[in-house]
């Protein structure tokens, strides 16, 4: 059996009466049940693949990349259009700004900074111009083009007028959700932790459609923005059968998804930037009624959701407990101490340090040994130079060197 084969996989190949000790994941049996007792489960596996017993889908992993970048060019001045359509590297590109009396640039996966497209500033006509040609802007300053996945966000000047845009391309990718396939089997909550522009939200697009196509759950998207399923009153085709929930201003997010849970009885439920106090307890409702959540939000590690006062009950929240002498001298350490309050919205937490590097914890363990100064165990999920999908397991957590 390859190394490199992936959990799901992996555990097909033992008897029936054998007790997992390789994962922190799993539980004795808990896979094995998974796919014994699941007949839509095992359904979906065989959808997924036809490769033979014993042949991890990692072996044949790529990725299939759909954007429709014609479309994001039209808003384009014509001499730029031209010299993107030219440019080698056009797949890589990840965004265009446009800075009125500023020398537009574009800037690519991979890369630092940026390269000026060419040598005369962003007048005001072409920002009027690229404004038409996309959707109303809201209340968030952000508009799309109906019918692709682009972005496209303004900058607004103290009189309320356009005087920059960020233009970012939006691709559909299949082959990102074998990262963590895996995982989507135990149907816990999962919630993907990056800094922008790692790719949180592809991958949130394309764990919809798995879900909803090969899994046939009932999954509902809570699109705030329009990102997920595309500009536009018809979603996307890139998220499947998700049904998809507008969210007419971004204030009012939190409200959206307890409405999802209550009117249209979804099993999952999916929601980009949980960014507000009053988003992360809605989290917590939605999770103690049963419901799967898949989310995402802005920060680089675990310790960046722990420190952070709004997003903290997402993983149980923080509290001080000051404990007595005795429990005290037999712990060896001070009286006062943060521990973990509740149990975490969140079963799994997944840092997207990369595009195709990820760590992933299981919240409840990895909180409680931080919160004592120790390091976890982990997982490390990446891709290998062949593009498959390597899982290192009981990797000691440190965020300086993993």
């Amino acid at each position: 059996m390859n190394a490199t084969a992936t959990l799901t996989l992996w555990h097909l190949n033992f008897p029936a009466n054998h007790e997992c000790s390789c994962s922190f994941l799993c539980k004795p049996n808990l896979a094995l049940n998974l796919f014994s007792s699941n007949t839509r489960t095992n359904q979906c596996l065989q959808k997924r693949s036809s490769l033979p017993l014993g042949v991890s889908s990692s072996e044949t992993a790529h990725l299939v990349v759909e954007d429709d970048l014609n479309a994001f060019l039209q808003i384009l001045p014509c001499d730029l259009r031209d010299r993107l359509l030219n440019d080698s590297k056009r797949g890589q590109l990840l965004e265009v700004i446009l800075d009125l009396g500023r020398l537009p640039e574009a800037r690519y996966q991979g890369e630092f900074g940026g390269k000026y497209l060419r040598s005369t500033e962003v007048s005001i006509e072409e920002l009027e111009y690229a404004q038409n040609a996309v959707g109303e802007f809201g209340g968030d300053n952000r508009a799309g083009i109906e019918g692709t996945l682009h972005r496209i966000s303004a900058i607004r000047s103290r009189k309320g007028s356009i005087v920059g845009l960020t233009c970012r391309v939006g691709r559909a990718v299949s082959g990102h959700v074998d990262m963590v396939y895996d995982l989507l089997q135990f149907g816990q909550s999962i919630l993907f932790v990056g800094r922008p522009g790692v790719g949180k939200t592809t991958v949130m697009r394309e764990i919809s459609r798995v879900l909803s196509d090969e899994f046939h759950r009932r999954v509902v998207i809570v699109d705030t923005s329009n990102e997920i399923g595309g500009d536009g009153d018809i979603p996307h085709a890139a998220i499947g059968n998700a049904r998809r929930m507008q969210v007419p201003e971004p204030s009012l997010q939190h409200k959206v998804m307890i409405e999802a849970v209550e009117n249209h009885m979804p099993e999952v439920i999916i929601v980009d930037e949980i960014g507000t106090e009053a988003e992360a307890l809605a989290c917590r409702s939605i999770a103690e009624r049963g419901v799967m959540l898949i989310g995402t939000a802005h920060g680089e590690w675990l310790e960046n959701i722990i420190k952070n006062p709004t997003l903290s009950d997402l993983i149980g929240g923080v509290e001080t407990v000051t404990l007595g002498d005795e429990e005290a001298r037999a712990r060896r350490c001070q009286k006062s101490i943060l521990e973990r309050k509740a149990p975490p919205t969140f079963y799994f937490l997944i840092e997207m340090r990369e595009r195709h590097y990820w760590v992933t914890h299981k919240t409840e363990k990895s909180v409680d040994m931080l919160l004592r100064g120790q390091n976890p165990s982990v997982e490390i999920r990446k891709r290998d130079d062949g593009f498959n999908v390597v899982i290192e397991r009981w990797q000691t957590y440190d965020r300086h060197e993993i």
